[in-house]
């Protein structure tokens, strides 16, 4: 299977030294590739695959996510893809949910197995438990499991454990660290509850996942995962990209890179160059409008240092230990309110309130109040009596 980039820079010199660029201008440069600046009028599957995917572990987050970024985006739209399977989702980047166009989804699980089974290691709880596991045979018994009808991981685990004696929650991350599962429909269908349920990408997709065996394959297929990385969220270091995938080792990609990019630098205090795709389109000046993000967006989650997006103080204020997080508004490009809606569901009337993380001019209330109105009409279909309220104090 050939693996391509959306658009991949062709050979060339590469620009060293340049100048690096100001705080504002990285910051507005990563709003304008998230479509943050102004909303595409592109394809659905086009702005998913353009993203590299989307953080989706809660399954109302990529509705939020695109309705910010896409210009008349419907929640049918999305779940049409997904019952259609050409969005899909998926254990990828981080080790995290995701939505993917159905190509990507037969080739990143392949491309990031290293992290996913190295989780299993990493975790003392399931290394213990499967101290005793040949792993290769549980793929394969799970593998025919899961492709002969979708199963829940209590429903997977409980199954696997008539085989081995070992924690079923164990022998079922270990399906997951050793295969490309789907999250199956109706699990992220808008306003259709379904658990957790798998299967292979194979079998969802009805075509074969990438064999990244061949370390030419797997090199050519780490070149074009960086570029469009870039593409997507730069100018960036190679210490971004390894934060925004989960993969370590990454540096001998960027110096393979090197002469199809641009380079900047050294960039950062700690002398990190800078890297970018020749061509990028330049963001205008004008001020960024107001966003709603949701509570896991890539956004915030694809770079070292986070700060380009939000300031270090409101980061450690809105960490939980169990990773939750709410609902970010961003006020001139950064992340400075947060939001949630109070009932999310059909119920009505429902509330949607905007709290501050520092002070905002009045203008900015007023733009906000714009946008979340907005928002709220689109998960609420315009459901009368709702409304929006900005937190004080």
């Amino acid at each position: 299977m050939t693996v391509r980039p959306a658009a991949v820079p062709g050979p060339g010199v590469p620009m060293v030294g340049g100048p690096l660029p100001g705080a504002e201008e990285l910051t507005r440069s990563l709003l304008a590739r998230q479509h943050l600046l102004d909303r595409s009028s592109d394809a659905l599957e086009d702005v998913v695959g353009h993203l590299v995917g989307l953080q989706a572990q809660n399954p109302s987050s990529p509705y939020t996510a695109l309705w910010s970024r896409m210009a008349g985006f419907s929640t049918d739209a999305l779940s049409q893809a997904l019952l259609d399977r050409r969005l899909v989702r998926i254990a990828v980047m981080r080790g995290t949910i995701h939505l993917l166009t159905a190509q990507d989804a037969l080739v990143l699980p392949a491309l990031l197995e290293p992290l996913l089974a190295g989780s299993l290691r990493r975790n003392p709880t399931y290394a213990n438990a499967l101290r005793d596991v040949d792993l290769s045979e549980l793929a394969a018994v799970a593998r025919d499991l899961v492709e002969a009808e979708p199963l829940t991981p209590a429903e997977l685990g409980a199954r696997l454990a008539e085989r081995w004696d070992a924690e079923p929650t164990a022998l079922a991350q270990a399906a997951r660290g050793t295969l490309p599962l789907v999250q199956v429909t109706p699990r992220g269908v808008w306003g259709q509850p379904g658990a957790t349920r798998w299967t292979t990408s194979r079998a969802w997709l009805g075509r074969p996942s990438a064999d990244l065996t061949d370390p030419q394959a797997r090199a050519d297929a780490l070149d074009a995962l960086v570029l469009r990385y870039l593409a997507a969220f730069g100018p960036a270091s190679v210490a971004d990209a390894q934060t925004w995938s989960g993969l370590t080792g990454l540096r001998p990609v960027f110096d393979r890179l090197r002469p199809r990019l641009t380079v900047l630098g050294p960039a950062t205090p700690r002398g990190r160059e800078l890297f970018d795709v020749p061509g990028a389109p330049a963001p205008t000046t004008c001020m960024p409008p107001p966003r709603l993000l949701p509570d896991y967006d890539n956004l915030v989650l694809s770079h070292a240092d986070r700060t380009r997006v939000i300031d270090e103080a409101h980061r450690r204020r809105l960490w939980s230990p169990n990773g939750v997080t709410p609902g970010k508004v961003l006020v001139g490009g950064r992340v400075r309110g947060t939001w949630r809606i109070d009932p999310f569901g059909v119920s009505s009337p429902a509330t949607l309130t905007v709290t501050p993380l520092d002070a905002w001019e009045g203008t900015d209330v007023d733009t906000v109040l714009t946008e979340a109105h907005a928002y709220l009409a689109f998960v609420r279909d315009g459901s009368q009596d709702d409304q929006v309220v900005v937190a004080t104090g």
